[in-house]
């Protein structure tokens, strides 16, 4: 008579284990981490790739861990999740109309370059109370300056970014190039013997833009100034930016490039010509020698180098540096500080180990395992010359109309000082639209 009473006793206490596992293996699924029974809630934001979504199923595995320890760190919580879209540009238009109308998600990755028309428009709430001084000052200097406002507060934090830099052969091209003229003369020489002399984006796409932004950057060139009008087109600025023009203008006038850099709009056609042994150089991400070295045979691997990108001058260097932040959009200050919790938990450090976007913090290059390759201490130092884009409203159109420009004087349809003025006219229509 008592068989049949500890069976049912046993069975139920097996289900109930069952049942404490799953809901222990639940504190993360795809748009939620944390109990689903957790008093407090906070919405968040996100790209699916920086989130418990993640398309790739080895960083997916890699961030669970993370998220399951800042889960149980937090037991009162949940964090519920939705996503971008790939049309990154309209979803933060969207999240700016959400966040006047009072209506955006509490917490946010924000691109970079877009964080600080959020700060202008009054939508993110400060989180210095939660980075020590320490932290703050171990930013590298072109994030630091990206997330303060100008009362001095930090109103996001920067925790992932990238750069631009210079790849050569160096069977091909033995020195790296440290100026412009040094790039001229050691592409021109490559090309006579057959090669593609140096790459670069010069079709119609952001990445046009940005990379050679770098070359107005490096002579302290700017924009737009403080408050977010545009200065390319006058004075100083301009005449750093037909320097710009008339230097990638000659390098494809003398054959130092080949003339097809106007039609190149994607960073795997720099891939493509490096393995298969057609291109001496390119301009382009740090992340394409991790490319190339997946792709190439060892041996050929080795012959490529990656140097800081020639500047005007020994002394004048930039480079372009992109990334993600993170930002409270929420009025509540607990749904702030769990923000600023996910900022320092899950992303300053531990997001990066597992996505591979480069530290913001410089001490993190030397404590974090992913980052002890010795290309990294290379990369760090790049980093100090970073330029990120200016967060304003009429950025987008500034590069578009880049875009314009370059395809027009790398084709030769008009000349520098033309086709810059068209664009600054253009430019300035739409700015007086605005």
């Amino acid at each position: 008579m008592h068989k049949p009473i500890l069976s049912a006793l046993l069975t139920t206490t097996i289900l109930a284990g069952f049942a404490v596992g799953a809901a222990a293996q639940e504190l993360v699924t795809s748009d939620r981490v944390g109990s689903p029974d957790a008093p407090n809630v906070l919405t968040m934001r996100a790209n699916p790739n920086q989130s418990p979504n993640s398309p790739s199923a080895e960083q997916n595995a890699a961030f669970k861990v993370v998220w399951e320890e800042f889960a149980q760190n937090h037991p009162d919580w949940q964090v519920q999740f939705e996503f971008f879209t790939s049309d990154i540009g309209g979803e933060h238009a969207r999240l700016l109309e959400q966040a006047r109308a009072g209506r955006a998600p509490d917490c946010v990755t924000v691109d970079s370059f877009q964080l600080a028309l959020f700060m202008a428009n009054d939508a993110l709430r400060p989180v210095t109370q939660y980075f020590s001084r320490e932290e703050i000052d171990d930013l590298f200097p072109f994030v630091r300056a990206g997330i303060t406002g100008t009362d001095g507060e930090i109103y996001a934090w920067w925790w992932g970014t990238d750069l631009r830099v210079f790849h050569r052969n160096t069977e091909v091209m033995a020195d790296a190039p440290v100026t412009w003229e040094d790039l001229q003369a050691a592409a021109s020489a490559a090309a006579e013997q057959g090669q593609e002399g140096v790459l670069f984006n010069g079709g119609r796409w952001e990445g046009t833009a940005f990379d050679w932004l770098a070359q107005f950057w490096s002579q302290g060139g700017n924009l737009v100034d403080e408050s977010g009008k545009p200065t390319f087109g006058e004075g100083e600025d301009r005449e750093k930016m037909l320097n710009a023009l008339n230097f990638y203008k000659n390098l494809v006038d003398s054959g130092a490039a080949p003339r097809r850099v106007a039609t190149i709009q994607n960073y795997d056609d720099f891939n493509a010509a490096a393995i298969a042994g057609t291109a001496a150089s390119f301009v382009g991400g740090h992340w394409q020698r991790f490319q190339l070295q997946e792709a190439m045979e060892a041996a050929e691997f080795e012959k490529w180098a990656v140097s800081e990108l020639p500047g005007p001058t020994p002394d004048q260097k930039a480079t372009g540096t992109g990334g993600w932040t993170v930002a409270a959009f929420s009025d509540d200050p607990a749904k702030i500080e769990m923000c600023a919790n996910l900022m320092k938990e899950v992303y300053m450090g531990p997001a990066n180990e597992v996505i591979g976007d480069l530290p913001t913090r410089q001490s993190l290059f030397e404590s974090l395992p992913r980052y002890q390759d010795p290309y990294f201490d290379q990369l760090k130092e790049y980093l100090v010359n970073g330029r990120a884009r200016p967060g304003v409203p009429i950025y987008p159109e500034i590069s578009n109309q880049i875009q314009i420009m370059m395809g027009e004087v790398l084709s030769g349809s008009e000349e520098p000082e033309t086709a810059l003025d068209e664009a600054w006219a253009r430019v300035m229509d739409a700015y007086d639209k605005l």
